[in-house]
């Protein structure tokens, strides 16, 4: 009798304890949504940076400074691929959120439906 209860207490345990760990955890979708928020200021950064190395440029040509202008250039060149790798990251992780919700939809719908037919 002993013996059965010890079983019993462990294979709860053993049971239990997954799922207790998955409520602790944040929501996918929580997660997706705050690197959407990252995303967009890392765009807006990026952006900022755009337009201050273009109007460093534009001085630095009126000083007839054209290696410094080169440099700017470059810089120009290397914020764009930014704004564009920003964006794509943005993409897809907003897709990930639509995802997300569409799943959490149907678990909701699947588990709200009935499974049995009855006559």
């Amino acid at each position: 009798m002993r013996n059965r209860t010890i079983i019993a207490a462990l294979l709860t345990l053993a049971l239990g304890m997954p799922a207790v760990a998955t409520a602790q955890q944040p929501s996918d979708t929580n997660r997706d949504r705050h690197e959407v928020r990252r995303d967009r200021r890392e765009l807006r950064r990026d952006r900022r940076d755009v337009r201050q190395d273009v109007r460093e440029r534009r001085q630095d040509l009126r000083e007839g400074d054209t290696t410094a202008a080169r440099q700017e250039t470059r810089d120009i060149r290397q914020d764009r691929r930014d704004i564009r790798r920003d964006r794509r990251d943005r993409r897809g992780d907003r897709r990930d959120v639509r995802h997300d919700r569409r799943d959490l939809r149907r678990d909701r719908h699947d588990s709200t439906s009935s499974t049995t037919k009855q006559p």
